[in-house]
């Protein structure tokens, strides 16, 4: 296998499970050397360096609750002292409370916007600080911004700031050669998503698509390893929605 990355250093954020640490183990096996970040799941963390390590790979956990900026700059410094550099920053880390606007309280609205929005742009900065030339950013979205769904009012705003993010920031990164792009994924098969639903409401969720299955995490990993490898240079400031013809 040729290995895109070799010589890189990724940092996921919210490796731990799911989308993340199919995201860590994708970009590890292609060669990069992966940081993966955790809030509250160090043994999940751990597991998940240790199968890459067992692949061949290169990985090292560090915990930081992304929500604080103070723990972001401290995510980068460790990073730094582990690996020297940063040359990829997956802004995977997000939470998802889907509720009627009636029962949105303050705390459930600062709650998402201080992860998926403020962790987001105070990762983005300290990348903007730490990163060298033909770096590469990969923010999240979502592609239930393309939908009307009740209850993911709250949600879809936070991934909506992300997107305008993506595209604003891309000019004032590109004179160093760095790219910075979004992925909105369709419904996926890991725990942010199913959680409370029924087997009927999954399939029916799945049958939205053009091929009446539900994404997995390899589906949106692949997808990164694209935008993490050279082959991206000319794509910026975009959001990809990888959903399967969801919308």
């Amino acid at each position: 296998m040729v290995q895109k990355l070799t010589g890189k250093v990724a940092l996921v954020t919210g490796a731990s499970r799911g989308i993340g640490q199919k995201i860590a183990e994708e970009l590890a096996l292609h060669g990069a050397k992966v940081v993966v970040n955790y809030a509250s799941s160090p043994g999940k963390a751990e597991e998940v360096v240790n199968g890459i390590k067992q692949q061949g790979g290169e990985a090292v956990a560090i915990g930081a609750d992304i929500s604080q900026v103070a723990q972001v700059e401290l995510l980068f410094q460790k990073t730094l002292e582990a690996y020297g550099q940063v040359d990829i920053l997956v802004n995977n880390a997000g939470i998802m409370i889907t509720k009627p606007i009636l029962s949105i309280t303050e705390e459930d609205f600062d709650r998402q916007f201080n992860i998926n929005v403020k962790g987001t742009f105070f990762a983005i900065q300290q990348a903007a600080l730490h990163m060298k030339e033909n770096g590469r950013i990969i923010n999240f979205s979502t592609s239930v911004n393309g939908q009307m769904f009740p209850g993911y009012s709250s949600y879809a705003g936070t991934k909506g700031a992300v997107e305008q993010f993506t595209r604003q920031l891309a000019k004032e990164f590109g004179p160093k050669g760095i790219t910075i792009n979004a992925i909105a994924p369709g419904p996926v098969n890991t725990e942010l998503f199913t959680v409370g639903k029924s087997e009927e409401q999954i399939k029916a969720v799945a049958n939205t698509n053009s091929f009446g299955r539900m994404g997995e995490a390899e589906d949106i990993s692949r997808v990164v390893l694209f935008l993490a490898s050279e082959e991206s240079q000319w794509v910026t400031g975009q959001t990809l929605r990888v959903n399967g013809g969801f919308i």
